[in-house]
């Protein structure tokens, strides 16, 4: 017979002292490591068994035995012994409906602080697989085990760049949606697209001992391999988002921005559009597949004599439209207002630019698409009167919020490694709208 420690209990009234080479209780002794308390048991080992007359055999435990595998010492007492009794509970050696040890029991036998202990056992009644009842201890909850396959007590993070603009208000509720379906919870950081912010953010998920993280990392400048490796160190799984961070391996669910660039410039060119011009933020990975994209498509078409592409980029790295309203002036001057030789078409990188075009350009007189088209990038969720008007290239977010999760879901369940090379594309397509048409043959120009 095999003795779990956990399914044993010392009762109120034993006292245990403690020596520092010898355990006693009640009279009993610690024999070759192991605890012997007033019950008649059997103890077998391998092939050879001894009866302990009036006593049970406890194997002594202590803390480092409770690490669920993978897991380094780094995780608190708490969070191990947690995962210890969960284990117990999934493998079906602590039952439904059972009494769990006293706190006092499981802090002698650990050696641990009983507010250790209490806070393991807490956290598994937050999560419904320990149910307390008043004088008479905790027990697995009923329905423990039924929890394992239909929820699960992840707390994941999503680290973006930006929250309000682009794609991400999408991204951050399909992401939160496929979660919450799933029973986990989400935090969600705000990095402003810094890198300082993007470390502290990091820092603090670490030391809330985070299951897990689906990152879009900072661009200007690039976010520090450092900072991701971390998470890994503590054996958090990550999954990057858009776009991945040098030097750290991990899975990528990439936006496919040369391919957005394809289908952007090939929708323009065929409409007849030989004056175009691309309105980026700044520099970065997506504006370069954007315009390698558009260079492609031309040079594919045999267009490169007849088409004059012009490609404008700010400094400003932020989709957020107010700290960019000076470049986007300068741009639609230079593009627009103050030239005797405008374009047809502007390509933006982000809807939240392709909007603001879009009002800027209505307001100085020019009728869109009449005089003036305009195509974007964004998400897939049309859902204003004016972004279901703008024609666009759009990226399944929904499709991207279910994939990081799957991914981080697989990598907690270590069905896949924390460093898998692992790349996904996310889906996308064109949103036809109402902003695109062929160039006029005489055009309105007011200036």
């Amino acid at each position: 017979m095999e003795c779990r420690p956990f399914l044993m209990e010392v009762r109120a009234n034993t006292e245990i002292a403690r020596t520092s080479d010898a355990i006693t209780c009640l009279g009993t002794v610690l024999v070759e490591d192991r605890l012997c308390l007033n019950f008649d048991f059997e103890f077998v080992s391998g092939e050879k068994s001894s009866r302990l007359p009036g006593a049970i055999v406890v194997p002594r435990l202590s803390l480092s035995n409770l690490k669920a595998q993978g897991e380094s010492n780094a995780r608190t007492k708490h969070a191990r012994l947690r995962e210890y009794l969960l284990a117990e509970i999934r493998e079906g050696r602590l039952k439904p409906g059972e009494l769990l040890p006293s706190e006092q029991t499981l802090a002698e036998s650990l050696g641990v602080a009983r507010n250790t202990v209490r806070q393991a056992i807490a956290s598994l009644k937050q999560d419904g697989f320990i149910v307390g009842i008043r004088r008479k201890g905790a027990f697995v909850h009923e329905s423990a085990q039924e929890k394992f396959q239909t929820r699960s007590t992840a707390l994941y993070a999503l680290i973006v760049p930006e929250t309000q603009w682009g794609f991400y208000p999408h991204f951050l509720k399909s992401f939160r949606i496929a979660a919450e379906s799933a029973h986990h919870q989400v935090i969600v950081c705000d990095t402003g697209n810094q890198v300082d912010r993007q470390g502290n953010a990091i820092l603090q998920l670490i030391d809330r001992e985070i299951a897990g993280v689906a990152i879009v990392p900072t661009t200007t400048p690039a976010g520090p391999s450092f900072q991701i490796r971390q998470l890994q160190k503590h054996n958090i799984p990550v999954v990057f988002c858009s776009r991945r961070v040098e030097g750290v391996r991990a899975p990528l669910i990439q936006i496919p921005f040369e391919q957005i660039g394809q289908v952007a410039a090939k929708t323009v060119l065929d409409a007849g559009h030989r004056e175009i011009a691309l309105c980026f933020p700044h520099l970065s990975e997506s504006t370069y597949g954007y315009e390698s994209g558009f260079r492609k498509t031309i040079l594919s078409q045999g267009l490169s004599e007849s088409v004059h592409l012009q490609i404008f980029y700010g400094e400003n790295a932020s989709p957020d439209t107010a700290p960019n309203d000076e470049y986007l002036n300068e741009f639609l001057g230079r593009t627009v207002y103050n030239t005797s030789h405008p374009v047809t078409v502007i390509f933006s990188s982000f809807d939240s630019f392709t909007e603001v075009l879009y009002l800027k350009l209505t307001l100085a007189g020019y009728r869109i698409p009449d005089d003036i088209s305009l195509i974007g990038f964004g998400g897939s969720l049309r859902n204003s009167a004016l972004l279901n008007q703008l024609s666009a290239v759009s990226v399944d977010e929904i499709q991207m919020g279910k994939m990081a999760l799957k991914y981080l879901n697989q990598m907690r369940r270590k069905e896949i490694p924390m460093e898998s090379d692992d790349v996904v594309y996310a889906s996308i397509k064109l949103h036809p709208g109402e902003s695109l048409t062929p160039p006029s043959m005489v055009q309105k120009r007011i200036k």
